[in-house]
Order: structure tokens, then C-alpha cells, then sequence
């Protein structure tokens, strides 16, 4: 049940299609192995109100929380946040070389005994040919 959330600046818009960035996550994911394809949701929130460093109007951040669910090995996790830091940097290496940009990233881990979820998406992405459950 991984849960990618893009917290970027507004004033980052001008410069990245947000959209964009969201599927090239999601796919980043989908794609590194570890997740169920009915399980990955990766989403965007624009943040109008910030302070960056010495807080030049120019300056720009984005950062992306990856909560995963417990029990993976430290190199799973690793390795995942490598390949998804690898696809953010990737994805905002154009701004990054012409503006003022702080990019990061934190992989957390999910405790089972304060999660709650329901979720029918597994058995219809695997009935549209999406994936199986394994």
C-alpha cells in the first residue's frame, strides 16, 4: 500500500507540468518491483504558503513522502527510494539546472496496528489486465 505525495511550492508551476511529474512517479513505482499495481496511489499537493532558505521568491522545492507498508528489508527500501529519488531528480533535472530548486525525499514506513484501509482495486486491476495480487 505505498502512498506517494508530491509536496511541492506553487511556485514551481510555471516550470513543471505537475501532472506530469505525478505519472512519471506512479509509473517509477509501479515499475520498481516491490508494489502490487492495485495497491501504488501517488498524488500532488501545491503548497502557497512557505519559506525556502533566505526565502528569495525564487527558490523552489519539491519533496515527496513514499509511506510504505512494514517489513521490507533496509535494501528493499533502499534500493526503492534510489529508484524513485532516480525518477524525481530525472523528471525535474531541467529546472533543477536553471533554478533555484531544494529536491528530496523520505521513504516511511507504515505501522500495522494504526492503519485502516479498504480497497476493492486489486481484483479490478487484475480483471482489466493490470496485474495479479501475487
Amino acid at each position: 500500500m505505498p502512498h506517494l505525495v508530491v509536496e511541492y511550492s506553487a511556485n514551481l508551476e510555471p516550470d513543471v507540468d505537475v501532472a506530469q511529474l505525478v505519472r512519471v512517479l506512479h509509473e517509477a513505482a509501479m515499475m520498481s518491483g516491490v508494489f502490487k499495481p492495485g495497491a501504488v496511489r501517488t498524488r500532488a499537493v501545491k503548497r502557497e504558503i512557505y519559506s525556502i532558505a533566505d526565502d528569495h521568491p525564487d527558490n523552489r522545492f519539491a519533496h515527496v513522502v513514499v509511506r510504505i507498508g512494514a517489513g521490507r528489508s533496509a535494501d528493499v527500501k533502499r534500493g526503492l527510494g534510489e529508484h524513485l529519488f532516480d525518477a524525481l531528480t530525472g523528471a525535474l533535472a531541467e529546472v533543477s539546472a536553471t533554478r533555484p530548486l531544494a529536491i528530496s525525499m523520505e521513504v516511511q514506513e507504515i505501522d500495522p496496528d494504526f492503519s485502516f484501509r479498504k480497497n476493492n482495486l486489486h481484483e479490478i486491476v487484475a480483471a482489466r489486465g493490470g496485474g495479479t495480487d501475487e
